[in-house]
C-alpha cells in the first residue's frame, strides 16, 4: 500500500523532484567549484548545458506566443475576449500598484541605504539620458510595428547619440532598430487576428484548427524539453555563481539593500497576490502557489518571464485552470505585469537617494511610484530589464544613474528572484480572471413543474415561460402534477 502511494507520488511529481535537485545541485556546484578559482573559459562550459535549455525555451517563445493567443481567442466571441482583459487589466493594476507602494514603505521603514556603501563596487555604467517619455513612446512605436516579420527579431528603441565627445550637450535623438523580439507587437497583432477569427466564425474555422493544432504540438515540445530542463537549470546556476568575484563581500555589503527586496517579494507574493486570489476564488492561495513550484524553479535558472511562459502553461493546466484563460492572459502578463520589477525599482531608487544622503520630497516619492509602475509595465521580459527600465526612474527624480553600479554586482540573483514573483503573478492574474469571470455568470434557471420561471431569450424573440403543461408535451410519456399558473407569468 506505502509502495503504490510512493509510486503514484512520483509518478505524478517527477518533474518537480528532479526540478529542485537541478537547483539545489547547481547552488552546490556553484560554490564547490568557486574555491578552485576556474578560467573563464571553464565557466563557459559549464554553462554550456544552461545555454541549451535557454536557447530551447527561447525558441518556444514565438509559435507559443502566436498558437496561444490566436488560438483562444478565436475560440471566444468578442464579448468573452472584453470580459476577460478588463478583469486581467484591473488585476495588473491591482497587484503592480499595491507591489510599488510595499517596496516604498518598506524602503523608507528599513533604510537600508548608507553613504559609506557608496564606492565599493568597480562595475561602470553609463548615464542614461533617455527619458520617460522616450521610453513611452516606445513601447507605443513596439506595438504597432511596420513589418511582422521583421518584429520577431526587431524592435524599436530611443538613444541618443553624442555628436561631440567632449561636448555633453552635444546629444542628438535617434530612433533605431535593436536586436530582440518585440513581444509587444506579436502579442496586438496576434490579439487581432484572434478576435478577428472568432468575429468569422465558420469561415475563419480552418485557419483556427491551424493555431490549435499549432498550440497541442508545442505542448507536447515543452513536455519533453522539461525533462532536460534540472540539468540546464543547475549548469545557468552554478555558472553564474562561479563568475561572481568577492561573492562574500558583495553580500555582505548590500545585505540590508538585499533583505529589503527580498523581504518586499515574500510579502507580495505571500500576502498581496495570495490575498487577491482568496477574495477573489475563496480558496487556499497557498495550495495553488504551491503548484507553481516548477515554474518557479525554472524561473530561477532563466531570469526570464518570456522564457518560463511554456512551463507556467503546463502549471496552469494541472491547477485546474481553463486554457481560454491562460492562452490570453499568460502571454500578455508575462510581458506587462511586473509586479516583481515594479517592487525592485522601487526599492532601488530610493536606496540610491539614501547612499548619497538625499532626502526625497512627498512629490518626489510619489514620482517613484507613478514611474516604476509605468517603467515595469514596459519591462521587456528578458533577463535583467528592471535595470533598464530603473534608469528611467532615476532619471525622473533626478538621481545619478551613474550609481546603478552599485547594484549590479547582486541583480543576478534579485532579478532570478522577482522572475519567480512575476511569473507566479501572471498564474494568479489566471485563476483571478477565471473566478471573476465565473462569479459574475448569470445563474442558469431550469425549468420547474409547479414553477413558471422565464429562460434567457433573445432580445427579438418573446420570452418563453415553462410550466408543468409545457413540460407534459415536452415529454408525454412523463407523469407531470398540474398546477394553476399565476396571473404574473403572462405579459
Amino acid at each position: 500500500m506505502v509502495s503504490k502511494k510512493v509510486q503514484s507520488l512520483w509518478k505524478s511529481n517527477a518533474e518537480l523532484i528532479f526540478t529542485l535537485f537541478g537547483v539545489i545541485s547547481g547552488i552546490v556546484l556553484g560554490f564547490i567549484l568557486r574555491t578552485f578559482e576556474p578560467d573563464p573559459k571553464i565557466i563557459i562550459y559549464i554553462n554550456f548545458p544552461g545555454e541549451i535549455l535557454m536557447n530551447s525555451l527561447k525558441l518556444m517563445i514565438l509559435p507559443l506566443i502566436v498558437a496561444s493567443l490566436i488560438s483562444g481567442l478565436s475560440q471566444l466571441d468578442v464579448k468573452q475576449s472584453t470580459i476577460i482583459s478588463k478583469w486581467a487589466f484591473t488585476y495588473y493594476a491591482i497587484t503592480t500598484t499595491c507591489a510599488v507602494i510595499l517596496g516604498i514603505i518598506l524602503v523608507l521603514v528599513i533604510h537600508p541605504g548608507n553613504p559609506s556603501i557608496k564606492g565599493k563596487t568597480m562595475d561602470e555604467t553609463p548615464r542614461a539620458n533617455v527619458s520617460g517619455v522616450d521610453k513611452f513612446l516606445d513601447v507605443i512605436r513596439n506595438m504597432f510595428p511596420e513589418n511582422i516579420v521583421e518584429a520577431t527579431f526587431r524592435q524599436t528603441s530611443t538613444e541618443y547619440i553624442r555628436l561631440n565627445k567632449s561636448d555633453p550637450n552635444s546629444l542628438v535623438l535617434k530612433i533605431n532598430k535593436s536586436d530582440g523580439m518585440n513581444v509587444l507587437g506579436l502579442i496586438v497583432f496576434c490579439i487581432a487576428v484572434g478576435v478577428s477569427l472568432s468575429y468569422l466564425g465558420d469561415k475563419g474555422k480552418p485557419l483556427a484548427d491551424v493555431f490549435i493544432a499549432l498550440d497541442h504540438v508545442i505542448t507536447i515540445l515543452v513536455g519533453l524539453l522539461m525533462w532536460y530542463a534540472p540539468i540546464g537549470i543547475a549548469s545557468l546556476i552554478a555558472s553564474k555563481i562561479m563568475e561572481i568575484h568577492d561573492l562574500g563581500k558583495t553580500l555582505q555589503s548590500l545585505s540590508l539593500y538585499m533583505g529589503t527586496v527580498i523581504l518586499g517579494l515574500i510579502l507580495h507574493l505571500f500576502g498581496t497576490i495570495s490575498i487577491v486570489y482568496f477574495i477573489a476564488s475563496r480558496k487556499n492561495p497557498y495550495k495553488f502557489l504551491r503548484g507553481l513550484i516548477q515554474a518557479a524553479m525554472t524561473a530561477l535558472g532563466t531570469a526570464s518571464s518570456a522564457a518560463t511562459l511554456p512551463v507556467t502553461f503546463r502549471c496552469l493546466e494541472a491547477n485546474g485552470i481553463d486554457p481560454s484563460y491562460t492562452k490570453f492572459v499568460l502571454p500578455v502578463g508575462a510581458m506587462i505585469n511586473m509586479d516583481g520589477t515594479a517592487l525592485y525599482e522601487a526599492v532601488a531608487s530610493i536606496f540610491i537617494a539614501q547612499i548619497n544622503g538625499i532626502s526625497l520630497s512627498f512629490g518626489q516619492v510619489i514620482t517613484v511610484s507613478i514611474t516604476a509602475t509605468l517603467a515595469s509595465i514596459g519591462a521587456a521580459s528578458i533577463p535583467s530589464a528592471g535595470l533598464v527600465t530603473m534608469l528611467i526612474v532615476l532619471s525622473a527624480v533626478g538621481l545619478p544613474a551613474d550609481d546603478i553600479s552599485i547594484i549590479i554586482a547582486v541583480d543576478w540573483l534579485l532579478d532570478r528572484l522577482r522572475t519567480c514573483v512575476n511569473i507566479c503573478g501572471d498564474a494568479v492574474g489566471c485563476a483571478f480572471v477565471q473566478a471573476m469571470i465565473e462569479r459574475n455568470k448569470p445563474p442558469r434557471i431550469h425549468p420547474s413543474s409547479n414553477n413558471s420561471l422565464p429562460l434567457p431569450q433573445d432580445e427579438e424573440s418573446p420570452t418563453t415561460y415553462f410550466t408543468a403543461e409545457s413540460e407534459f408535451h415536452a415529454n408525454p410519456r412523463r407523469t407531470v402534477q398540474f398546477e394553476p399558473m399565476q396571473q404574473s407569468s403572462f405579459r
